[in-house]
């Protein structure tokens, strides 16, 4: 089988829908199929150009097996609704130009922007392919719930968009259970749904004993760290960790934040602010790289808005630190914590309550047992959840779905 697939972030950019396209692709690959990935130049999240790449027309590549066409696309930094509304549509129209030439058998097109998906909906029309629609995300919604956009003119096009994609899309792959109840809603028959769950790579994220000379060079020897690693964006709340952390009584406890994003400048002056000594802030890290990060954490934070819309979510970065065995402190309800709870890999706090952050973390720090339990369920939940058993089961779904046409 011959897959088309569009995505605006890819390797070696190290977000999470790049990691899960990849390492999708890969597998898919080495079973067989024949694999077109159509993106842009590497540069998020500080819209810049990667070394090695340039913003080209076009230029090409292949990755462990997988054919890579880069085309070329308004690049700006993650910041600012225009500038990344020029990105997201010059990337669409572009992949969209480029997938017109690109054999295949069925074209695959993430969301969570629309313009992506649109490009594949265009294409899957034009071609008279059948097309697939990857929600990671429930975009737009997802902008308004943070409060990056208001419910205007712009926003109301975006979710007729949305409802066209959803209609038109011969399939439906999502992240969570939750996703699909949210969508059917909209009026969307039920038998074009799949959902594949995001995973770990258990080969490059597993347990082992904490990198001795990057705790050197870090300044935490003997400290109990408290690690984030990932966007530094609007949804994801840092500031209230930070300040969670300045109300942290125990000094052996040091926060660590890994990543750039949107909200990085205002989380910084924030911790600045402060007076935060406590707390240390690092640029993002290469993929090969971050396996050693979180071997010198010993609790791992996933946080989110208090917002109805993320009880539907399930951040990717669950199933890497539970790969590793680090506890997960939780601060997202509704599927992710009904996850997180059913294998005991970590313990939920009420998001953006402080006291119970706290109270969260010093059970985590005190209670060994507590602390053991959550190591084990971490690593039940990996293996039940292995990026490869994922990336199986979504070719199949492919696979169903090119049987539709």
């Amino acid at each position: 089988m011959r897959i088309l697939f569009l995505t605006d972030n890819f390797p070696p950019e190290v977000n999470a829908p790049a990691t899960r396209t990849y390492e999708h692709c890969r597998e898919w690959v080495k079973a067989g199929a024949d694999v077109t990935v159509i993106t842009c130049a590497p540069n998020f999240p500080q819209g810049v150009v990667y070394e090695g790449y340039k913003n080209r027309l076009l230029q090409r590549e292949v990755m462990d097996g997988i054919k890579v066409i880069r085309v070329w696309s308004y690049i700006t930094a993650n910041e600012g609704f225009l500038k990344r509304s020029l990105d997201y549509i010059s990337f669409g129209i572009g992949s969209f130009l480029v997938g017109l030439f690109v054999q295949c058998d069925i074209i695959v097109a993430t969301s969570p922007q629309f313009f992506t998906a649109m490009s594949g909906r265009a294409l899957g029309s034009v071609r008279r392919k059948p097309w697939v629609m990857e929600v990671r995300d429930l975009w737009p919604a997802s902008i308004k719930h943070v409060g990056g956009m208001q419910d205007n003119a712009a926003m109301k096009y975006l979710e007729w968009e949305e409802l066209r994609c959803y209609r038109k899309a011969t399939g439906i792959v999502t992240v969570t259970d939750s996703f699909v109840r949210v969508i059917r809603e909209k009026g969307i028959e039920g038998g074009k749904f799949a959902v594949v769950k995001n995973g770990a790579n258990v080969d490059l994220f597993y347990p082992r004993p904490k990198n001795a000379a990057l705790l050197e060079s870090l300044g935490l020897g003997g400290k109990f760290v408290v690690g984030y690693i990932g966007t530094h964006g609007m949804a994801h709340k840092l500031d209230f960790i930070v300040s969670c952390a300045k109300k942290v009584p125990h000094p052996s406890i040091h926060f660590l934040f890994i990543g750039d994003g949107a909200e990085k400048k205002h989380v910084v002056a924030h911790a600045k602010a402060l007076g935060c000594s406590n707390v240390t802030f690092l640029a993002s890290v290469p993929k090969h790289a971050i396996a050693d990060y979180l071997s010198v954490i010993d609790v791992a934070v996933v946080s989110l808005r208090k917002t109805d819309l993320f009880t539907t979510v399930i951040p990717s970065k669950i199933f890497e630190n539970a790969s590793m065995q680090k506890p997960l402190l939780l601060g997202v309800d509704g599927e992710a914590r009904a996850l997180v709870e059913e294998y005991g890999a970590g313990v939920f706090f009420e998001p953006e309550n402080e006291a119970d952050f706290l109270e969260k973390l010093a059970l985590l720090m005190d209670d060994g047992a507590v602390y053991k339990s959550c190591q084990k369920g971490g690593a039940h939940l990996a293996g039940d959840f292995d990026r490869r058993k994922q990336a199986l089961s979504m070719l199949g779904h492919l696979r169903r779905f090119a049987g539709k046409q």
